[in-house]
Order: structure tokens, then sequence, then C-alpha cells
């Protein structure tokens, strides 16, 4: 079984973005902009009318893997800023009547499960967040950034001690769009 001497993935760039490498890959787009360094160590990116391509050559388990790795990075970065993310999450609760509110860079969970004190989720990056009843949506370009917020709101409504069965208040996702 014979290696293969040089493994290639192409990206294709949709109309409305520009892609330019150099130590770091910054993509524009109607949405805004992003920019990322990657530590690629044996793989080349270039540019070629309309395409990004990934190279490695003589790749090794480890350079496989990071080329997929970069690969979705790019594309991501792409995606967010034609379309952006959205992910929708519910707030419930049956016991003590929940209040949130989202602040400049953080959302304030007051009255969870009785509490006396505030919890609070750090709203990452550029991710925004919008309170509509009792639906929280977390939009942004950044996939990183809105999965990160999005986790930091379940998390702050994480219980602890008591049987969840009987306690599920709480933040929780609903749908990823």
């Amino acid at each position: 079984m014979a290696l293969a001497a040089v493994l290639r993935e192409e990206i294709p760039v949709p109309e409305g973005v520009d892609v330019t490498i150099d130590q770091a890959v910054t993509v524009k787009g109607p949405k805004g902009e992003l920019s990322r360094r990657f530590k690629q160590g044996n793989i080349t990116l270039k540019l070629d009318d309309g395409l990004v391509i990934l190279e490695t050559r003589f790749p090794k388990k480890k350079d496989k893997a990071m080329l997929g790795t970069i690969k979705s990075h790019i594309t991501n970065m792409i995606i967010g800023l034609t379309e952006g993310f959205t992910y929708k999450m519910k707030i419930v609760y049956a016991h003590f009547p929940m209040t949130v509110k989202a602040a400049k860079d953080k959302v304030l969970i007051e009255n969870f499960l009785g509490e006396r004190h505030p919890r609070t989720a750090k709203i990452v990056g550029s991710a925004q967040v919008k309170i509509q009843g009792d639906e929280v949506i977390v939009t942004g370009v950044n996939k990183e950034d809105v999965g990160q917020t999005m986790a930091n709101l379940e998390q702050a409504t994480k219980i602890k001690g008591r049987d969840p069965r009987v306690f599920q208040d709480g933040i929780y996702l609903v749908a990823k769009e």
C-alpha cells in the first residue's frame, strides 16, 4: 500500500466573499470580517480563482486530521459571514419565575430556583443575545463565539444537589439554524 504523495482539499468561495491569505486567513463578507491564524505545520494554503486550496505533502495521520480541521474552520467562517449562525434556546421554569436580562457583555439570570443572587453567563466575542418572552436567541458570525455563549447560558443554569427529574428548570437549546 503506497502513501499518497499530495493530499488536497478545495473550498469554493461564493460571490460577495473575499478571502486573503497572509500569516492569517482573513474572510470578508456581507456581514463583516473574520480573521484567524492557523499553526498548520505541513499544510500549505493557496488561493486560486474562487477556490481556497489546502495541500499537504506526504501526509501523516496528524496532517490529514489538521487538513480537515482547517477546512472546517474556513468553511464556517464563510458560512458565518454569508448566512450567520442562530441558536434558539428556551427558558423553562416550574417552581420560581425566572427573569433573564441581556446586558452588554453578560446575561443576568434572576430568581433562578428562588436564589437571592443573580447568576451570570458571559457573552463571548461578537455574539448577540436577544430575549423574547421565554425564548433566548443567540446570533453571530463566528460559530465558536455563538456556541460558547450558548454553552455558558446552559451551564449557568445547571442544577446541582437536587433531583434532576423534579427540578428541570433552566435554559436549554431548542434549535440550531
